[in-house]
């Protein structure tokens, strides 16, 4: 029977980055203080405010401040850490990127944004990432001694494609640092954590900033944890704090074993190619 604990931290982002990563810290060594999680998520865009403006300004290259300070911790405190996302430097172009750290603090996955929330949504927000951030274009699936975990970023998960890739991959568990809005949130956020997790019959783990309506991007908020039958294992409300889940990876198995959705797939008439 192998089940561990995730936390995920739900936190308000300041224009200051050393201000971010110092809140950071103290919130995931909170989290070990009061929940004691095997691994710990972070928000989309956790040391920078979302907004175009403000990520060639915090963009960083890999080893940088942020990922150093991740990696660290991980091995100081011996646990994994999903790293929200971050704008990453790399030459000329910038991405929104998820660093992961193993308890050993080596550098076990990074996943650059493949969806960019290029979006008008009439009567609600206009945004696009493409004006400063690039597109990335690998299926980011990493091991840890649990299981195979997928890593996506945020617009990322409105593709059903995507998602399917990762638990054929192996994957049994999809973690998801977003910040959607409070335009897409109320109308989306519930119901496609909600839907991933049961079409792909893995624990979804999504992990939003906190709202902040003296920014000038309003996060939804609402972190949670969906198990694969759609249940809500926890969840938080739009304000700054943290949460913490159990992953039973027996009950993946059972949910697989009832409800065989992936052997059921008619791949002999459809199929999912990578490109």
């Amino acid at each position: 029977m192998i089940k561990f604990k995730v936390a995920v931290i739900q936190m308000q982002i300041s224009t200051i980055k050393s201000q971010n990563l110092k809140k950071v810290k103290e919130m995931i060594l909170r989290a070990m203080e009061e929940y004691s999680p095997q691994m710990v998520v972070l928000p989309e865009m956790f040391n920078c405010p979302y907004e175009n403006k403000y990520f060639p300004l915090f963009a960083e290259e890999y080893p940088g401040e942020t990922t150093n300070m991740l990696s660290n911790l991980a091995k100081e405190l011996q646990i994994y850490i999903i790293g929200g996302s971050i704008p990453e430097k790399d030459g000329e172009q910038i991405y929104n990127t998820s660093f992961s750290f193993n308890p050993t603090g080596a550098m076990l996955g990074r996943h650059r944004k493949m969806h960019l929330f290029d979006i008008n949504v009439e009567g609600g927000v206009s945004f696009r990432e493409s004006d400063t951030l690039g597109a990335g274009g690998s299926i980011t699936v990493i091991d840890t001694e649990y299981c195979k975990i997928g890593v996506a970023i945020c617009y990322d998960m409105r593709f059903p494609e995507l998602m399917r890739l990762m638990a054929l991959e192996g994957a049994e568990v999809i973690i998801l640092p977003a910040a959607f809005n409070m335009t897409t949130g109320p109308a989306h956020w519930h119901e496609l954590i909600k839907v991933r997790a049961l079409d792909n019959q893995v624990y979804f783990v999504a992990a939003s900033p906190a709202r902040d309506l003296e920014a000038s991007y309003h996060a939804y908020g609402h972190s949670k944890i969906v198990n694969p039958w759609g249940d809500t294992v926890v969840a938080a409300d739009e304000k700054e704090g943290i949460i913490c889940g159990e992953i039973d990876l027996e009950f993946v198995d059972k949910i697989r074993q009832q409800l065989p959705l992936l052997k059921h797939r008619r791949i002999d008439r459809y199929e999912l190619k990578k490109k």
